[in-house]
């Protein structure tokens, strides 16, 4: 069913010149070399870079996924996105290496390092796990709010989602992806936070939410034998797959 008002669909057209605008810019920047198609020139900024992991990390799996699993099962859900400390890691000790091998891609480095197998191996391992565990999962949940809010049929808004994103990463390489990215997260954060507020406020404020759930739901360590969520998990694994 659609459930959009004058409002909304005046504020997703907005979003959709914003982003068309983007595109359009990052399109007719100059791309003379592979580095500018694939690495943008190797200049961005340091805003831009982190709005777009912040972007590519919380998008509509957790919006849609994640949050509705933890409105099920409780805020142990927290500890995948608790856990994003490893980044830090990243940058401190891996990241200089990477630079100053001048390298594109992770694989290649691995080559470099290693041999060609390995290069392959990691290529082909990074392919499946993303497509089966991420791309799979947020092309799911935006067709599902498309077909939701929108009345778009499912199959249809995910072909929709595929396609648009294709096509602006192909003309505008690693720049449009970085600068639609960096939009994106201003909405996510807007988003979340005005549906915080909003929801806080239909429920009657944090007291009645926490009557509502009871206070076990807000429990981030869950007994070592639950089915789903047990604390040894969840505190060990999401470090583990971090790094």
């Amino acid at each position: 069913m659609n459930v959009f008002t004058t409002l909304d669909w005046s504020v997703l057209i907005l979003f959709f010149i914003a982003l068309g605008t983007i595109i359009w810019w990052a399109i007719k920047q100059k791309q003379d070399s592979s580095e500018d198609y694939f690495l943008a020139g190797r200049n961005l900024g340091w805003f831009v870079i982190g709005a777009s992991i912040f972007a590519s990390n919380i998008g509509s799996e957790h919006i849609v996924g994640l949050a509705g699993t933890a409105a099920d099962s409780g805020m142990a859900m927290g500890h995948y996105e608790l856990h994003s400390w490893i980044i830090l890691l990243l940058g401190w000790v891996f990241v200089p290496f990477y630079l100053r091998s001048t390298v594109f891609t992770m694989p290649e480095f691995l080559e470099r390092r290693y041999s060609e197998s390995a290069r392959w191996i990691l290529t082909i391992i990074t392919l499946v796990s993303y497509v089966l565990t991420k791309v799979s999962v947020t092309v799911y949940a935006g067709a599902v709010v498309f077909e939701t809010l929108m009345g778009i049929e499912f199959w249809s808004g995910a072909l929709l989602i595929v396609l648009v994103t294709g096509a602006y990463t192909i003309l505008g390489g690693l720049r449009a992806v970085i600068y639609t990215d960096a939009l994106q997260a201003m909405v996510l954060l807007f988003g979340s936070i005005t549906i915080t507020v909003t929801g806080l406020i239909k429920i009657g404020g944090w007291g009645n939410l926490i009557d509502e759930v009871g206070s076990s739901h807000f429990n981030m360590f869950l007994p070592y034998d639950h089915p789903d969520f047990p604390w040894v998990g969840m505190v060990f694994a999401p470090p583990i797959i971090g790094i």
